[in-house]
Order: structure tokens, then sequence, then C-alpha cells
């Protein structure tokens, strides 16, 4: 069974490694998306594969660290793009939820990164 929490913030941030060219090297924002995906067998008692609440416990401190903030000045998103992201995420989330299958990251309602762990 697969199950997924969509999460929500507001941030800006710059890519430093594209040419200054590119719209995107200059500094600009997006309203994030970020699903967890997790996935595994369904507790016959509770009926969850995870507690939304837990999800939601799990995600909390990172949300606090990305909302309203410029990206790149965030420890490890110094190049801050959907790919990175994602992986940041991963990275700090994995070790306390087991059952995590993949993070996606949408920078906008069309464009997304997906990280399982590979």
């Amino acid at each position: 069974m697969k199950i997924s929490q969509a999460f929500r913030f507001e941030a800006a941030h710059r890519l430093p490694h594209v040419p200054p060219t590119h719209r995107c090297h200059r500094l600009h924002g997006h309203s994030y998306r970020v699903e967890l995906i997790v996935d595994g067998p369904v507790d016959p008692r509770s009926g969850f594969v995870v507690d939304f609440f837990d999800l939601e416990a799990a995600f909390g401190p990172l949300l606090t660290m990305l909302d309203h903030q410029c990206l790149n000045e965030v420890a490890g998103l110094e190049n801050p793009t959907a790919e990175n992201i994602a992986v940041w995420i991963w990275d700090r989330i994995k070790p306390g939820l087991g059952g995590l299958s993949a993070v996606r990251v949408y920078e906008t309602a069309d464009c997304w990164a997906e990280y399982d762990g590979r």
C-alpha cells in the first residue's frame, strides 16, 4: 500500500550554476508542493500504513526551515534545484520514517522532481 501527504511552502531561490542569461539565475520565488510517499503494509489494528499526523510531525521542522526563506541560504541547499531539494528532504526524513519510498517536489503545477533514494 502507498500513501502520500502533501505540504506547501513559499520560498525564493536562484540557481547559481546556470548561465547568467538563464532566467533562473536571478532571484525568484515559487509556491512549492512537497509530497512524502510512504510504502508499507497496512497495520491490521490501526488501519494505517503511517498515521498522517506522524508525517506532519516528521516534516514540520523541515517546513519551518524552508517556508518563506531564501533556499540558497539554507545549509545544504546552496544550489536549490527541485532535484536537490528532494534529496535534501529525503536525507533528513528517511532515518526517522523507514517506509518512506519517495519525495516529490513541485516547483510549479507542471514541474516536479522525485527522489527515491537511488
